[in-house]
């Protein structure tokens, strides 16, 4: 039987993660309506054990595991392999070091299922930090709305093979999850009820890498497809709404308005494209 869901994982020297994602993926729910699905695991350009520990995982009844070896790093040519290969007309990207609940993939298939164009994603929980900065930070992020509102979809993002149709192969940029929301208008981006783990670098100097990487991202979007932007949905943060981010938490507005500063700093700069800072 033809898979109808596809989870396909960009895996780039993620041997410390691949294990408890892929784990995390075959103890998910059932999928509606007796759908079954494949994970396809993109490992691109990798020198540890990534490939090796995804074949070792087992997959659950009604799924199937392939792990394709890229030779070159690099997540969009990855993407595209992956969009190839895949044989779904549901596709989940998730980022190798996400952990789904239970309920996501069953949610995101049943909220793509009637093959309408639609983006979808989970409601996303920063995982516990061990460094004091990047608690802080976080807390001060998760009451932006842009956490708060809408469908960022960081991690994890899915849609059907209509809406993937929208664009051809993945273009070589930064913020792959940016290009691909800017193709939904808001009205076509569900948020399911289902959450996942993300993990947020440690420290401030990778806080402050990783940030100036997404801004990088999110400008390289606009500059080279500024037709998407009339469905960015982002609101400005006004200045009551500064003042209550203030207010609520002194310390986390610290930190996150020092990173923000930081960013522009040359003592931080970056000469690589992919930064994730561990």
């Amino acid at each position: 039987m033809r898979p109808r869901v596809s989870v396909l994982i960009p895996a780039h020297n993620e041997a410390g993660y691949i294990g408890a994602c892929l784990e995390a993926v075959f103890a998910s729910d059932p999928l509606p309506r007796g759908m079954t699905g494949e994970v396809l695991v993109l490992a691109n350009g990798c020198t540890d054990e990534t490939a090796a520990l995804a074949r070792s995982c087992k997959p659950a009844p009604g799924w199937t595991l392939e792990v394709l070896e890229l030779p070159e790093g690099g997540k969009l040519r990855a993407l595209t392999a992956g969009d190839a290969a895949a044989r779904g007309d549901i596709l989940i990207y998730l980022d190798a070091d996400v952990t789904v609940s239970p309920a996501l993939i069953a949610q995101l298939a049943e909220a793509l299922a009637d093959g309408a164009p639609r983006y979808a994603s989970g409601r996303p929980q920063v995982a516990p930090a061990r460094s004091a900065v990047t608690r802080a930070y976080a807390r001060l992020w998760t009451r932006l709305p842009f956490f708060t509102r809408g469908v960022p979809g960081f991690g994890v993002f899915a849609m059907n093979r209509s809406g993937r149709e929208r664009w051809g192969d993945w273009p070589d940029i930064i913020a792959d999850d940016t290009f691909a929301r800017l193709h939904f208008a808001p009205a076509e981006r569900v948020q399911v009820a289902a959450g996942y783990s993300w993990p947020m670098v440690e420290g401030f100097r990778n806080l402050v890498r990783v940030r100036r990487r997404q801004n990088a991202g999110v400008a390289e979007v606009a500059a080279r497809y500024p037709q998407l932007l009339r469905n960015d949905d982002k609101p400005p943060a006004g200045g009551g709404a500064v003042l209550k981010l203030l207010a609520a938490d002194p310390a986390g507005f610290l930190v996150y308005g020092s990173v923000a500063l930081a960013v522009k700093s040359p003592l931080y700069a970056s000469h690589s494209r992919w930064t994730r800072g561990r």
